[in-house]
Formats: C-alpha cells, sequence, structure tokens
C-alpha cells in the first residue's frame, strides 16, 4: 500500500530511499501531517534510512517557486499551440509534470490526465488548481507506477537531464499509444549527477524513428523555443528549449 500525504499519494516503493535525500522534508511531513498512521509510516521511513545524501528539499521547493513565477515564455505559448492542434484523447500521462502548467492545457483536451513528479512541494502547486479530470502521483517515472496502461498522449518536457534519457524513451516506447510531446534544453549539466548517456537533439530523433515514431507538427528538424526562468530578482536563465511531437506510425 502506497500512503497519500497531504493528499498526494506516495507512489514509490521505497519511501525511505525517497526521504535518504530529503530528510527535512521528512521532518517537514511529519510535523504538519495530523493522521496518526501517516506519522507513523513517516517516522519509520526516516528511521530506516541507512545513508543520507545531500538533502534536496530547499532546492524542489525553490525550483517550484521559479516556474510559478516563469509561465510566459515562447516555449509554452508554441507548446499550447501543439496541445490545441492534437485531437481530443481519452487519457494521458505527463513525466515530470511540475507544479501543473501544461497539466491545466492537456485537461482541457482530454477526459483524464495523470501528472507525475518527484517533488512533493512541487505537486502541491500542481493541486492547487483542482483539475476535475487531472490527478497528480509523487513517482520516479522509470518504475512504471501505472504498469502496462498505455496512454493516448504520453508528455514529458524539460527532463532528460533529468531522468536516464535512454531509459525514460523505453518507458514511453511502452506507454504511448497515439502520440508523444518532448522537449529539453539538453543542459547536462543540470543533471549531472543523473544521467550517464546524454542525447542530443539529434540522437533522440533518431532514437524515436527507431521506435516507430513519425515526426509530426514541423519537428522533424531540431527548433528552439525561447524558455525564460526568473530565478530571482537577480537571476533569470534563458534556455533555448527544443520541442519534438511524435505519432504513432
Amino acid at each position: 500500500m502506497y500512503p497519500i500525504i497531504s493528499s498526494i499519494p506516495f507512489l514509490v516503493d521505497d519511501l525511505s530511499l525517497y526521504f535518504s535525500i530529503r530528510t527535512k522534508l521528512g521532518g517537514y511531513l511529519l510535523l504538519h501531517t495530523k493522521n496518526l498512521k501517516i506519522k507513523s509510516v513517516i517516522k519509520q521511513a526516516l528511521q530506516k534510512i541507512s545513508h543520507v545524501g545531500n538533502d534536496t528539499t530547499d532546492l524542489e521547493k525553490n525550483w517550484s517557486i521559479t516556474y510559478k513565477q516563469s509561465k510566459k515564455s515562447q516555449f509554452h505559448l508554441a507548446l499550447q499551440n501543439v496541445i490545441t492542434r492534437l485531437p481530443k484523447c481519452n487519457l494521458v500521462i505527463e513525466h515530470g509534470c511540475s507544479i501543473g502548467t501544461t497539466t491545466m492545457a492537456l485537461a482541457k483536451k482530454s477526459n483524464t490526465v495523470f501528472g507525475i513528479d518527484k517533488s512533493f512541494f512541487a505537486l502541491v502547486e500542481a493541486k492547487k488548481h483542482k483539475l476535475q479530470n487531472a490527478d497528480f502521483f509523487l513517482a520516479d517515472s522509470l518504475s512504471q507506477p501505472f504498469g502496462k496502461t498505455r496512454f493516448d498522449i504520453v508528455v514529458a518536457l524539460n527532463v532528460l537531464e533529468l531522468i536516464e534519457p535512454s531509459h525514460l524513451l523505453q518507458v514511453i516506447n511502452r506507454q504511448a499509444k497515439k502520440f508523444v510531446i518532448l522537449s529539453d534544453p539538453y543542459d547536462y549539466e543540470r543533471g549531472k549527477n543523473s544521467v550517464k548517456t546524454r542525447l542530443d537533439e539529434t540522437s533522440i530523433r533518431k532514437k524515436m524513428r527507431q521506435y516507430g515514431f513519425r515526426l509530426i507538427l514541423n519537428s522533424t528538424k531540431p527548433r528552439f523555443f525561447n524558455w525564460i526562468l526568473k530565478v530571482n530578482t537577480r537571476l533569470t536563465l534563458h534556455y533555448k528549449v527544443d520541442l519534438l511531437i511524435a505519432s504513432r506510425k
């Protein structure tokens, strides 16, 4: 059984491993959770941690704030245009949904949308949209928390430097029935401890073709859109993000 904490299902097989680099989050949840059973689950998970790594709690919380401040960019406009051009679908999954900005657009064109992310604070923000036909889950994309379920559209935006790209594409290939939407700035320094084999704008297209996908909506060749992230009053990141849309042949 998976615990539901602050209305967010934690679909992780090893809660202790998850908290091992988020001990501060574990303490926060232990302090703010009122349900005694959930408190016990969190406490036991924290006690079972065998090795404590660098804590990412504040980093994940700060990124959720950054994404809230950076919703308007050329990239987001291009993405919304793509979503409106795709047919209405039944079931959609978004890997790395973060605060749910894209999920809102997907929900307008789909019957049901599932968003998954490993950031608790981002998912708290996503839940605030109160979308009637969307739900959010804390999970690792590579663990395939929805088993063999297949989705009409599979979305993974700007996560290739955070999740091993070739492994994520294998998951996407198994999940996608009709369409795939991918994007990335290919900034592998952002996830230098997460990825062993890097894919760029050329190799990712080659991989998608090998899996039997056809590139559509002018994404046959690499095309980059401005993605501006307002980190704070002194720092703004200007990314060029590649956008790729594919369909099953």
